[in-house]
């Protein structure tokens, strides 16, 4: 349900889009267009998984089973979110916040209450980023590839752990879970990627870190699993005077 091969452009936005790992600032993930870019769609059967000292655990396996049971056969999702972006440089954090609907097949909606109007749709056709201080919406063309999963796939219905993951290590936080998952692909903008789960697989918190050490923290809230969604939800209405803005026109 996210964006294939995105561009969101500077004059677009002053703020990180939480599926884009390009923030519109100088301490941006380099060269990174899109969340979904990065390995965001997929089923854990083939492969085993194995903790950071290679040995089997099964309380692990247990759980990742349990999240991708959970997201994987959800048909729509709504839940608040909020965003953190922290940068290499020593500019203080940056936090939007909002609800998510999310709908099978590829309809997704960020609505922002902070900041407040801002939004970023897909109809799983299309998607697109409107940001009311610039009177204008930038569309793209969604392209769900094979290359589409990883940090926020849990969210799309897609995840596969033992595929996009070649190592794993726990931490407890109370009755929930840390799960520290380093990427197999050495090729994508990401280092690190860290979970916080509960025992029945919901992800509470997500945690990602850039090749550059810049981070992005996610944590989400108050989730109901296959709740009603208008179809209406994930249309884009835009109010008047609004551009509408194809790909990578200026």
């Amino acid at each position: 349900m996210l964006c294939g091969n995105v561009w969101l452009r500077q004059n677009v936005s002053d703020h990180l889009h939480p599926l884009c790992f390009q923030h519109t600032r100088p301490e941006a993930f380099a060269r990174q267009p899109c969340v979904t870019r990065l390995p965001v769609w997929g089923a854990l059967l083939a492969l085993r998984l194995f903790a950071a000292d290679s040995r089997p655990d099964p309380k692990l396996d247990a759980l990742l089973r349990n999240i991708e049971s959970r997201y994987n056969r959800t048909q729509s999702l709504k839940l608040d979110f909020s965003e953190t972006y922290a940068g290499i440089s020593h500019a203080p954090s940056h936090t939007e916040a909002g609800t998510l609907y999310l709908k099978k097949p590829g309809r997704m909606r960020w609505e922002y209450s902070f900041p407040a109007g801002k939004l970023f749709l897909s109809d799983g056709k299309d998607v697109l980023l409107y940001t009311p201080d610039e009177h204008r919406a930038q569309k793209s063309k969604l392209k769900a590839s094979e290359d589409m999963r990883a940090p926020l796939a849990f969210l799309l219905g897609k995840l596969d752990f033992a595929k996009e993951f070649k190592s794993f290590a726990t931490r407890p936080e109370g009755q929930n879970t840390w799960i520290d998952a380093e990427p197999k692909n050495p090729n994508v903008e990401f280092s690190r990627v860290e979970f916080l789960a509960a025992p029945d697989g919901e992800i509470l918190k997500l945690r990602v870190t850039g090749i550059t050490n810049a981070k992005i923290d996610f944590t989400f809230g108050n989730e109901m699993l296959n709740v009603p969604v208008s179809a209406d939800r994930f249309i884009f209405h835009p109010p008047p005077g609004v551009e509408v803005v194809e790909g990578d026109q200026e």
